[in-house]
C-alpha cells in the first residue's frame, strides 16, 4: 500500500484489491473504505460515484504501467538480445498469475466496464499504447522491425493468455501449453513480428 498521506493513491490501490477479490459488482465505496482501513465515507468524499471510482482505478493503473514501461525502455542495456526480450515477456506472463495477480484481475474487470464507460476505455487505451510503444522500441534495439499492428497483436495475445491462465483450470492451461511462459512469450513475439504472415508457419518455427 502507498503512504497513507496520499489518500487518492491509497484508495485507488484499495479499489484494485476489491475488484480483484470481489469483481465489479463488489466495488462499493464502503468496500474500498474497509480495504483501505479509512473512516467510512472517505472513498465517497474523493470519488462521489462508482463511475468516478472506476475511472480513478483505470487512470491509476495506466499511470503506473506507462511509467514502468518508459523506465524499462530507457534503462534497457546496450547488449540487449532477442533472448532477453523473450525472458522479459515470459516474466510478465508469470507476474500476471503471481505478484501482479490483483492488478491483472482488476484490469480485466475494467475491460468489461470499458464497454459502457468511455473514460475507462480512454485510460485502458493509454496502457495498450504504452505496451505497443515498448514492444516496438525493444525489438528495434535488437535489430527487429515490429510494426504497431504487430505490437498490437503481441499485446492482445499477452492479455488473452494472462486471462486464460487466471481463469482456466490448471490442468487445461497445462494441456494447452499456456502455462509455459517461455514458450508462449516466444510464440507471441514471433507472431507480432510477422505482422500478419501465416501464423501456423510462425508457430511451427517456434516449436522447432
Amino acid at each position: 500500500m502507498p503512504q497513507r498521506g496520499n489518500r487518492r493513491e491509497l484508495l485507488a490501490e484499495a479499489a484494485i484489491e476489491v475488484l480483484a477479490q470481489e469483481g465489479g459488482r463488489g466495488l462499493t465505496h464502503r468496500a474500498v473504505d474497509r480495504e483501505a482501513v479509512v473512516p467510512e465515507g472517505t472513498a465517497k468524499n474523493y470519488y462521489p460515484t462508482r463511475s468516478a471510482l472506476l475511472i480513478a482505478v483505470a487512470r491509476h493503473l495506466a499511470e503506473q504501467h506507462t511509467t514502468a514501461l518508459r523506465q524499462l525502455v530507457s534503462q534497457a542495456p546496450a547488449g540487449l538480445t532477442s533472448a532477453d526480450i523473450t525472458k522479459l515477456y515470459a516474466s510478465m506472463l508469470r507476474r500476471s498469475a503471481g505478484n501482479a495477480r490483483s492488478q491483472y484481475l482488476a484490469l480485466f474487470e475494467l475491460h468489461l466496464e470499458a464497454v459502457r464507460n468511455p473514460e475507462v476505455r480512454t485510460a485502458l487505451a493509454e496502457i495498450t499504447r504504452a505496451n505497443a510503444d515498448a514492444a516496438v522500441e525493444l525489438n528495434a534495439a535488437v535489430g527487429h522491425r515490429m510494426t504497431r499492428r504487430g505490437a498490437g497483436l503481441l499485446d492482445a495475445g499477452m492479455l488473452g493468455v494472462a486471462l486464460s491462465v487466471l481463469t482456466l483450470p490448471e490442468d487445461v492451461a497445462d494441456e494447452l501449453g499456456l502455462s509455459d511462459a517461455d514458450g508462449v512469450a516466444q510464440a507471441l513475439l514471433a507472431v507480432g513480428s510477422t505482422d500478419g504472415e501465416p501464423v501456423v508457419g510462425v508457430l511451427r518455427d517456434c516449436a522447432s
